[in-house]
């Protein structure tokens, strides 16, 4: 009998400007780059704050960091770390390594000595690219036991004309000289003008080695392709339905796959701009958007949270912005329904890994998600093209379970990526056969919409009942004084494990409701094993970089509360 997957059912929701099978592309994002800079040199790359950078001027200084590097004895297929904010010398920084031949390694600006250390270790990297201000505390000898050749620095402030303003967010640097680096600026104006030679890049060349921690052991470095990040920012083009006027709210960071694929390989692509502003600010944001008339991004939920609850929401034009999607964290409807009250915008949901290059999964612009009837979850989306996704069971991976089962989710196609960077093991793991074995739980509905219920690791097991922290999220999001929950399982000596919520108020809520007015709600709401039989009030979610709630470390804090 044949799989009811295999049959493809979500392509029957496909928008007719979406096609079931796109052409893989022979060539890089890199050539889509150069592409863009040969058709509109004069056009805007990027809105640094209130200043544009051309693809002109992108492709030059791009070219001067190439053969600085080359210069520097980088060759092809040597690893570059880059350890900056989203400022315009990480896409300088990026076509620039890849017109050396280099791979980049991108990493979170917040890492400290021990985790840049094991960053480099791993990665083999000879050349470190980071912010002044990060550099400034880092006692750089402590890379000795590394790969390291060249530490090199950049500045916030580089790209603020002289004279002009400094934007607040930025307003606290200053420009910064480290002994024994060098300064990324002074050695592109060094080799300005000047190119190298082609190394000849191709689909299966390395772009990125993006860092993913997974669910157990030290981060590893999933090995996106040139032939994956060109392929998603197609998947980004028909999906989103990308024109040539968009402009894109780079909101993600950069050194997420989220910046990588759906900020700079789509303007790349597309040839259009990418707002960047350093690090996320709500009300940095919500100006740039209507200064710049951004038209598009893909933001962790909790940035549509922040924006919802500031001042300056009702005060700015954000007419302009009309494809709005949220990834990196399942999306509850009762969050959507709210943030299109207040703001008249649809969030769409797009759901994917480091390990597939961003999406795998996505709502088509133009439609709107399906609600599960069963758990009241949000559909992720509908497969992209030229991708195969199915549900398989939990305990070992191997049966392949009907529509409206809950398993695993694992997929295939050009998205995925080869493997882990020397980790043959974990990419036996994940990858098998060429199925992408994600780690997360849901589910496909008959006519082939997705939803997701949850991480494997975050299950909580109550007297012998599944409960999925999402299906109490859902519950509570419905509240009216909640702005964040989230949901951990904590030990309990009588039911194996409790369900208890960690949320955050409304600050205009803050004092008048009760945790037992929680439990309450969600008692009236939910199976008896499944409702919080604890709930805290604080006044954040712990959140990683990229917006996703830290539930580990709740669950840490939980356990320190009773002393474990």
């Amino acid at each position: 009998m044949k799989s009811i997957y295999s049959q493809k059912p979500w392509l029957k929701n496909y928008p007719d400007r979406v096609p079931h099978e796109m052409d893989v592309p022979t060539g890089t994002s890199l050539d889509d780059f150069k592409a863009a800079a040969a058709a509109r040199a004069y056009g805007p790359a990027v809105y640094y704050f209130d200043y544009p950078v051309t693809y002109g001027e992108m492709e030059r200084l791009s070219s001067g960091f190439a053969a600085a590097l080359v210069d520097l004895g980088v060759k092809k297929g040597d690893r570059i770390v880059v350890d900056l904010q989203n400022i315009p010398q990480f896409p300088i920084a990026v076509y620039g390594s890849w017109k050396a031949g280099a791979t980049v390694v991108p990493i979170n600006p917040m890492y400290k000595e021990r985790e840049i250390s094991y960053f480099l270790k791993d990665s083999g990297s000879t050349v470190f690219l980071v912010m002044e201000e990060t550099a400034a505390g880092l006692d750089l000898n402590s890379f000795a036991n590394t790969s390291l050749k060249h530490v090199i620095t950049a500045s916030a402030l580089d790209f603020i004309p002289q004279g002009a303003q400094i934007p607040g967010a930025i307003a606290q640097l200053q420009k910064i000289r480290l002994p024994g680096t060098l300064d990324m600026m002074e050695i592109i104006r060094k080799y300005d003008g000047l190119s190298v030679a082609d190394p000849g890049l191709g689909p299966s060349d390395l772009a990125y080695l993006t860092y993913t921690s997974g669910t157990t052991g030290p981060p590893k470095g999933a090995m996106n392709t040139h032939g994956n990040i060109a392929f998603n920012a197609r998947v980004y083009e028909v999906m989103q339905k990308l024109e040539e006027d968009d402009v894109i709210l780079g909101v993600a960071p950069l050194f997420h796959v989220t910046g990588e694929v759906a900020h700079l390989a789509s303007a790349a692509l597309m040839a259009i701009p990418v707002i960047l502003y350093y690090r996320f600010d709500p009300a940095e944001t919500l100006r740039l958007i209507e200064r710049w008339k951004a038209t598009t991004t893909v933001a962790a939920i909790t940035v549509y949270i922040a924006l919802m609850g500031h001042p300056d929401m009702g005060k700015r034009n954000l007419k302009s912005l009309v494809k709005a999607y949220s990834g990196g964290a399942p999306v509850s409807d009762a969050l959507v329904k709210r943030f299109e009250e207040v703001t008249g915008l649809y969030i769409y949901n797009v759901y994917g890994m480091t390990e597939t290059n961003s999406p795998s999964h996505i709502v088509p612009w133009g439609m709107r998600a399906p609600v599960d009837r069963e758990s009241g979850a949000l559909s992720v989306g509908v497969p992209v093209p030229n991708c195969t996704a199915r549900i398989m069971d939990l305990e070992n991976g191997a049966a392949e379970l009907p529509p409206g089962s809950v398993g695993e989710i694992v997929e295939t196609g050009p998205i995925v990526v080869p493997g882990y960077w020397n980790k043959p093991d974990e990419t036996r793991h994940a990858i098998r056969e060429g199925w992408l074995y994600t780690g997360d739980v849901g589910k496909m509905d008959q006519d082939g919409w997705f939803y997701l219920v949850d991480r494997k690791k975050d299950m909580i097991v109550a007297s012998g009942f599944k409960v999925w922290p999402r299906d109490v999220e859902d519950v509570i999001y419905q509240h009216p004084a909640v702005r964040e929950a989230a949901v951990v399982g904590e030990p309990d000596p009588y039911r194996g494990e409790t369900v208890k919520a960690y949320v955050a108020l409304k600050s205009d809520m803050e004092g008048s409701i009760t945790p037992e007015e929680i439990i309450s709600f969600c008692k009236a709401r939910m199976a008896a094993y499944k409702y919080p039989r604890s709930v805290e009030f604080v006044p954040e979610i712990p959140k990683t970089l990229t917006g996703k709630f830290l539930r580990r470390s709740l669950r840490e804090r939980g356990n320190e509360g009773k002393g474990a």
